[in-house]
């Protein structure tokens, strides 16, 4: 590997991280309520949260400022810094751990659903096509208007995602790196549903997100 390769591809997973650490959902609640978002709902730094506990317009600002993250991250590497691709999915994945673990707020974060998609915004269309881009988003789309449950969206966009890269792009970087993303969501995710299990009466309360239609 040339050195120039190897400065450029360290500069692009630190910048990555960098730019996924960004706190958007803490900067617009203090901004919106003086509050810190971690303290609000449960806790968590994202944009589903903002919805909950501060409202749709600094949710939106929040969701979109999130998934740009992503695509920068993925667009300095592949764009800017000419990287191959195994530094661009390097930058991008370390997009989505920055917005996990923000070193601003003491290695918490979000659950990274909103930077993925950023990142994929760029990786599915300059590596595949466009047309896997919409398969996926269908994918996300129709547990997510079904159950209105954003994790089971997350869910069934990550056992696609390896499928897409191989079936579709016939990567395999595209699968290790699908796999690697899968087990840093799965960190994530696994504490709250784990949690949110017994608060619920039966499987189809589980799935189902009922929160916007009980929350007064």
């Amino acid at each position: 590997m040339p050195a120039g390769e190897l400065v450029r591809g360290i500069i692009a997973v630190i910048a990555g991280y960098l730019l996924g650490s960004f706190p958007t959902a803490y900067l617009v609640t203090r901004l919106k309520t003086g509050q810190d978002v971690r303290r609000l709902g449960g806790g968590n730094v994202g944009a589903l949260n903002t919805l909950r506990e501060v409202g749709v317009l600094p949710a939106l600002a929040v969701l979109l400022t999130d998934v740009g993250k992503g695509s920068a991250a993925a667009a300095l590497a592949y764009w800017t810094l000419a990287l191959p691709q195994g530094w661009v999915l390097a930058a991008a994945l370390a997009a989505v751990i920055g917005h996990n673990w923000m070193v601003w707020l003491g290695f918490r974060g979000g659950k990274g659903a909103g930077v993925t998609v950023g990142t994929l915004l760029v990786l599915l269309p300059v590596y595949g096509s466009w047309t896997w881009l919409a398969v996926l988003g269908v994918v996300l789309a129709v547990p997510l208007v079904i159950t209105r449950n954003v994790s089971l969206a997350v869910a069934a966009g990550l056992i696609a995602m390896p499928l897409i890269a191989w079936l579709g792009l016939s990567s395999g970087k595209m699968v290790i790196w699908s796999l690697f993303l899968a087990m840093v969501m799965v960190v994530k995710y696994y504490p709250s549903a784990r949690q949110a299990w017994p608060q619920n009466g039966n499987l189809r309360d589980f799935i189902f997100d009922r929160w916007l239609r009980e929350k007064k």
